[in-house]
């Protein structure tokens, strides 16, 4: 496997000399592969908690498949939403949630947050705001810096890369986001490490591939039988994409926890950053073999054939799990898109029973 990198790369930022960079200045911005924070004796100062704490910003898609598993291995599972519709399900489904407003963050929850062993953040940045939760970086280290907090993560996305022409790249190839979504993303975790560096807690950031998981496949989109949003034409015409199963998510963010690196970034990823098309194609013949003569036309790819091929050739690059095998023993579950796919349709009750 051929990694791309860049040459002559600084491995190191010097702190006091790097400003956090906003939306607008990104292009400015001197990435490095870690920020290498020294906690010394910081967090040794930390209270140890009896027993490990999980806040989770941002309780989406991600949260609640992690949050179900923490809660299986005994962890205080906390987690924010931005509705009450929202929080009445969440607690129906046996979570602690709370109402916040990452844009105008409540004092009585960045307390509760605190009280945490561990937080994850998993909010998106804003275009044209970045993200919200940086807009209040004093606050949140005056809040933070006396609590229980010993490990941050970040979950962000494979798009900071930008386009190396379907070269495989990993985490030490200089990103050259293109989308404003992505310079935002590249923003956010230099906002987040510089801030977990000031407050003393061990930060690691996570650029996640397409996630994937029950409820939320290929094979959930072809069942709908719908057509294809422009997003989802130009990701289909894509020669390379990567993704990973949302258990495989928490593989990596749970050796992390336990083999802390302060400011290491991560790719998460599987092994196969197959065409959309391709997995799209499996995906059709595992439905129809487990509920033959249900289909009508193959939607998907007729949406596909009309886009032009020109606005979907950005972002081409085959990204390496290597990093998540090698220093943390990561064990995917789902190496490929395959073993993915089986383990969801296996799972699923049969969308076409009449009640």
């Amino acid at each position: 496997m051929e990694i791309c990198r860049l040459p002559s790369q600084p491995a190191l930022i010097q702190l006091r000399q790097v400003q956090t960079a906003g939306v607008s200045s990104i292009k400015t911005l001197l990435f490095c592969p870690y920020i290498r924070c020294s906690l010394g004796n910081e967090s040794s100062t930390k209270k140890p908690d009896s027993k490990n704490g999980m806040f989770l910003l941002g309780m989406g898609f991600v949260g609640q498949f992690l949050a179900a598993d923490l809660k299986s291995e005994g962890w205080e599972v906390t987690g924010s939403c931005t509705t009450t519709a929202r929080k009445q399900k969440l607690e129906e489904m046996g979570f602690h949630a709370h109402i916040f407003d990452a844009n105008e963050p409540q004092l009585e929850v960045l307390d509760i947050m605190k009280c945490h062993s561990h937080l994850l953040i998993s909010i998106p940045p804003v275009l044209g705001v970045g993200d919200p939760m940086l807009q209040h970086k004093e606050l949140l280290k005056e809040r933070l810096k006396d609590g229980n907090l010993q490990w941050l993560g970040y979950l962000s996305s494979t798009s900071v890369y930008g386009d190396s022409g379907g070269a495989w790249v990993d985490e030490e190839f200089r990103p050259r986001p293109i989308t404003e979504s992505a310079k935002a993303r590249m923003a956010a975790e230099e906002g987040w490490l510089h801030l977990a560096c000031d407050v003393g807690v061990t930060a690691q950031i996570f650029r996640l591939g397409g996630i994937y998981g029950p409820g939320r496949s290929a094979i959930d989109t072809i069942l709908k039988q719908e057509p294809l949003s422009k997003g989802q034409k130009m990701r289909f015409s894509r020669h390379y994409t990567s993704r990973i199963h949302v258990a495989d998510i928490w593989q990596a963010l749970k050796a992390s926890i336990q083999r802390p690196s302060p400011g290491k970034i991560y790719n998460v990823v599987d092994d196969d950053p197959a065409p959309r098309e391709q997995v799209f194609t499996f995906a059709r013949n595992l439905v129809e073999k487990k509920w033959p003569g249900h289909l009508t036309s193959n939607k998907s790819s007729e949406d596909a054939a009309s886009l032009n091929p020109q606005e979907a050739s950005r972002g081409e690059k085959r990204v390496s799990n290597k990093r998540i095998k090698s220093e943390l023993g990561v064990r995917l579950l789902y190496p490929t898109y395959e073993s993915g796919l089986r383990s969801i349709i296996e799972h699923m009750e049969n969308p076409f029973r009449q009640s």
